[in-house]
This record gives C-alpha cells, sequence and structure tokens, in this order.
C-alpha cells in the first residue's frame, strides 16, 4: 500500500529512525526486562512519538512493554515505557489461545491469541474480539489517542483498508 517499512530494536537501539508510525509486534519483553528497562533512550523515543500524536499499534508482547510495568514468573518486576496505564504479570499456565475477529477501528481483521500473562489496566476497551469457535470473552481492544493496543495478533492481509487506518498519520 505504498508503505516504507524501517526497522528498530527497543532492545539494541537508542533513538527511533524517522517514521509516521510504529507497528510493536508480539514477542517475549519478559525474556528482556532488564534490558527493556534500561534502555531509557527507546522509551522516551516512544513516548516523544506518542505524544505528537503519531499512531502506535501493539499487538501481544508490544502492549506489554508500553504497559507501566511486567512481572516475570519468577516475580521480577520491570518498568516499561508508561504509554498505557496499567501492570501485567506473566503466568504459569496459558491465558489465551485461539482465533478471532477484531473489530479495530477501521473493520474487522482477522486474528489470533496466544499469551500467558494478565493485565490490570484502568482502560476501558474500545471493543473486543469476537471468538470464532466458542462463546468465551474475546480479548480486549484498547486505544488511547492514536495508539491502538491488544493480545489479538492481526492477520493485515484479511482487511488491507483496515490494517492502514492502524498506521495512517
Amino acid at each position: 500500500m505504498g508503505a516504507t517499512l524501517t526497522f528498530f530494536s527497543p532492545l539494541a537501539d537508542a533513538a527511533l529512525p524517522d517514521v509516521d508510525s510504529i507497528y510493536l509486534p508480539g514477542g517475549y519483553p519478559e525474556l528482556h526486562l532488564q534490558t527493556l528497562q534500561n534502555n531509557q533512550a527507546i522509551k522516551s523515543a516512544l513516548q516523544r512519538h506518542f505524544q505528537q500524536g503519531k499512531p502506535i499499534y501493539a499487538e501481544c508482547g508490544g502492549m506489554l512493554y508500553l504497559l507501566e510495568s511486567l512481572t516475570d514468573k519468577a516475580g521480577n518486576r520491570s518498568n516499561m515505557v508508561g504509554l498505557l496505564p496499567g501492570h501485567a504479570v506473566m503466568q504459569t499456565r496459558l491465558k489465551g489461545l485461539g482465533y478471532q475477529s477484531a473489530p479495530m477501528p477501521g473493520g474487522v481483521l482477522r486474528s489470533h491469541t496466544f499469551h500467558h500473562s494478565l493485565i490490570e489496566t484502568p482502560l476501558n476497551p474500545i471493543a473486543f474480539g469476537e471468538r470464532v469457535t466458542n462463546t468465551s470473552a474475546g480479548e480486549a481492544i484498547y486505544q488511547l489517542n492514536r495508539l491502538t493496543a491488544s493480545y489479538l495478533h492481526c492477520y493485515f492481509s484479511s482487511n488491507p483498508s483496515a490494517a492502514a487506518q492502524l498506521f495512517l498519520p
């Protein structure tokens, strides 16, 4: 759709590239707590990007990174970026699994969820994923200004225009 992708690492980089929007995909931030906590430069850069009203889309591990803190299974708690109010705690058992439809602001995207953490946040979700195979509650989708976050891993090709809406400046 004409976008130019530029990559960066919250683990290794001290600055963001010059970009209009940011995608923080899933991953395992709990395996890198100290490094993520200590990289103040990239955390400040993400905060500036957010304060400038630029879009950020964060899914699963990316969302955990944007919370105030993350606690691993051993009880080690580290400060994260702090863009999303709330805290996450890793669990010993799977807490989310399965396919869902994600009603995002620009339309529905097919998605899946797979995570071992629970979050506590005062944010009210803008929507919830809709499970394909059962009627249990779907994953929350949060939005704060131009930041959209969820445990859901979306398949962007399932609705390219809805995906583009997450990233348009």
